[in-house]
């Protein structure tokens, strides 16, 4: 039974990990996103949802960190390596303004790529500043917390100092991605090479402190407990209690196929996390995560059905049209094909919500 949780998620009052676990074992899922959109509900209670007109560019694939749960990196010295020439980014901005159309500004770009050693902060510096001073209107949302660490670290600079720099030449704000789960245990079994859990978290706080916003996700669904699950959203929701600075949550499952850990059973039990588990945990993130305004639907791990009916479970924005994904279809699953912005505002529609188009700090454009 959960009618003490109920009753607190009611009152408004904050729920505890242990609480958060009892909502993991509790089997009825329809209660779950009962409580998860009055939630959503108290913070958004019109019927809204909001997507956003952006481009995932991937601009490097090289990385040396060789990440088992990753299917998209190439080593360094690899013929399949690349760097994108600056003049093919802007030609992909291009076709992102195409669609934007006159009400572009707002639009963005989500660049990542992976940690190339011969990628300095000059690099970046560069890119950013050349793609503010011909694009001036459109936000640049780039990098992870793992490869702003690595810039700073080869560029022998502080994080402060390299996260001001690439401020200063254009980065808007910085996606969540790099979080996995934010247990150092469970990141050296699926990633032993990266960045700890307080490096992650070091990143937004200062990001934050420099007046930049930031998203926060969680992958699961592979090697992680229950309670590794629940650790990970205590500290995002502590971190957001002391800087304020995340604008959104969003959730996908492992992608487990031409990696290394899916084909590894000592490590990988073989069962690819459901879309029941999806509903469940992002409801569950949803009441946990009392104090992060916004959830973003996962439709690029999930598809469209179960990110359409994700936003009964707490969900309040589409997420972005993408128009480009490599990262997650490199281990064998894409929807980005079929997920124009037409099929965005009918899915949204089609569920009984308005389509509203915002930008990334999630302000209305129409």
């Amino acid at each position: 039974m959960i009618d003490d949780i109920a009753e607190k998620v009611y009152a408004g009052e904050r729920i505890d990990v242990e609480e958060g676990l009892r909502l993991f074992a509790h089997p009825n899922l329809a209660e779950l996103g009962m409580l998860a959109d009055f939630v959503r509900r108290q913070k958004h209670p019109e019927d809204v949802v909001s997507y956003n007109i952006g481009r995932n560019i991937n601009y490097t694939n090289v990385c040396w960190v060789k990440c088992d749960f990753c299917a998209f990196y190439r080593p360094p010295g690899s013929d399949e390596g690349y760097v994108l020439p600056k003049e093919e980014i802007f030609e992909k901005i291009d076709e992102l303004v195409a669609v934007g159309g006159k009400a572009r500004r707002g639009s963005e770009i989500l660049m990542q790529g992976g940690l190339n050693p011969k990628l300095k902060i000059a690099y970046y510096e560069d890119l950013f500043t050349s793609i503010r001073e011909r694009y001036p209107e459109i936000h640049q949302h780039c990098l992870s917390a793992t490869e702003i660490i690595y810039i700073a670290h080869i560029s022998r600079l502080s994080l402060e100092d390299c996260i001001r720099r690439l401020r200063d030449a254009g980065l808007d704000s910085i996606p969540g991605a790099g979080a996995e789960i934010l247990t150092d245990e469970i990141r050296d079994i699926i990633g032993f090479r990266k960045d700890r859990t307080e490096e992650w978290l070091a990143v937004h706080r200062i990001a934050h402190g420099l007046g930049m916003h930031t998203t926060a996700t969680m992958m699961y669904g592979h090697v992680e407990t229950l309670e590794d699950r629940m650790e990970h959203l205590r500290l995002v929701r502590d971190m957001q209690d002391q800087t304020g600075g995340l604008t959104a949550f969003i959730a996908w499952n492992f992608q487990p196929d031409e990696t290394a850990l899916g084909a590894d059973r000592g490590r990988w039990d073989g069962r690819k996390s459901t879309g029941y588990d999806y509903l469940r945990t992002i409801a569950i993130a949803r009441i946990f995560l009392d104090n992060v305004p916004h959830f973003q639907a996962s439709w690029v791990t999930q598809g469209a059905k179960i990110a359409q009916v994700s936003l009964g479970y707490g969900v309040n924005d589409f997420g972005s049209t993408m128009m480009e994904e490599n990262v997650v279809s490199a281990a064998g699953t894409s929807h980005t094909d079929a997920m124009t912005l037409q099929e965005i505002q009918r899915l949204i529609r089609d569920a009984g919500y308005e389509p509203l188009r915002r930008n990334t700090r999630y302000e209305f454009l129409n």
